[in-house]
């Protein structure tokens, strides 16, 4: 049985054809990811001496990251002993993942193709998550969708998300053209790794597009009370859109000191703020990153352009975290 060694000084074993993803949760050592299906980049680890084998395609990287052995420890399973570097290590520790039943609460539409749904939980289950982790949901016939928590913590056993309309989506169609108020389903979580660093006294950035605002929403009320000791130096959020209409949200955190800054990609001229896309403002706005946190949420592209840009202008490898939306695997 191979055994895994990451350069952070752990070690754990690997069976044949598990994932080494799953090898580390099943032993304790936090892997970061998301997607879990080798679409995203959240995953990515570099290979510093074995070999591994991938158990699918790995679309998440690219040529030149697959010529430098990086790899997606999400599908790739451990041939030999390896050794690893794994740049982003958790150390918060993460709830258990469990299946529970719930109901929904309520549907509010609030754009043509974004729905807020809230779920109920059955009072005698405890569901405890941290902000920015997300949650499977099991439809009416068993397909499983994964959906960013728009809340920090369940509140009178409620939780809420943004939903948005994926073109033949099955759990689109459910939830845009069929879904009823206590309708039962089942939820499977808290899962991802996308949640708050320690980060006193930095300038932290948010960046998000569409409904990647949902975790960064949840994130945002949890900061709201922290202590004194454990707050930012200055929190900015960049929130993404091609037009405003489809800004359905307005953030509200008297507590911290935000700087919301709204982007358009295709800005009318009535439009007097910032244009283009939430990256490129954020390298406007901070021509300095070597202090800053970045967390980013929303399409891989989004993703993949930012940590290229703001690592190019000093931003430290380990202080970028993110969570790419990508579409779902067919089922």
């Amino acid at each position: 049985m191979p055994t895994v060694h990451t350069a952070q000084g752990h070690s754990f074993s690997a069976q044949d054809g598990e994932t080494i993803l799953a090898a580390a949760a099943r032993q304790g050592v936090q892997f970061p990811y998301s997607c879990r299906t080798g679409r995203c980049s959240s995953c990515k680890c570099q290979v510093v001496d074995g070999d591994t084998r991938a158990l699918q395609d790995e679309l998440g990287l690219s040529p030149e990251d697959q010529a430098n052995g990086w790899i997606l420890s999400c599908v790739r399973t451990a041939c030999t002993d390896v050794s690893l570097k794994v740049p982003d290590l958790l150390d918060v520790p993460l709830p258990a993942a469990k299946t529970l039943p719930c109901r929904i609460d309520a549907l509010t539409r609030v754009q043509d193709d974004v729905l807020l749904v809230s779920l109920r939980l059955p009072p005698t289950q405890d569901f405890s998550f941290l902000p920015g982790q997300y949650i499977e949901v099991i439809g009416p016939e068993g397909q499983r969708r994964s959906y960013s928590l728009a809340c920090a913590q369940a509140q009178e056993y409620r939780l809420s998300l943004h939903v948005r309309r994926v073109p033949e989506g099955f759990l689109s169609r459910y939830w845009f053209e069929q879904a009823q108020v206590n309708d039962l389903l089942r939820i499977h979580g808290p899962l991802g790794t996308f949640v708050l660093r320690q980060g006193a006294q930095r300038d932290w950035l948010f960046l998000a597009t569409g409904t990647g605002i949902a975790p960064v929403k949840a994130m945002l009320e949890s900061m709201a009370t922290l202590p004194p000791e454990q707050q930012p130096r200055s929190v900015t959020l960049y929130w993404g859109a091609r037009t405003a209409a489809d800004f359905y949200w307005t953030p509200d955190f008297p507590a911290l000191p935000l700087r919301y800054v709204p982007v358009l990609s295709r800005a009318d001229e009535r439009w007097s703020g910032a244009r283009g896309h939430v990256q490129d403002q954020a390298c406007l706005d901070f021509p300095d990153l070597s202090q800053a946190m970045v967390y980013a949420c929303g399409s891989d592209a989004m993703i993949r352009s930012a940590h290229q840009r703001l690592q190019a202008q000093g931003l430290p490898p380990n202080r970028f975290h993110s969570d790419a939306f990508v579409a779902s695997a067919p089922t």
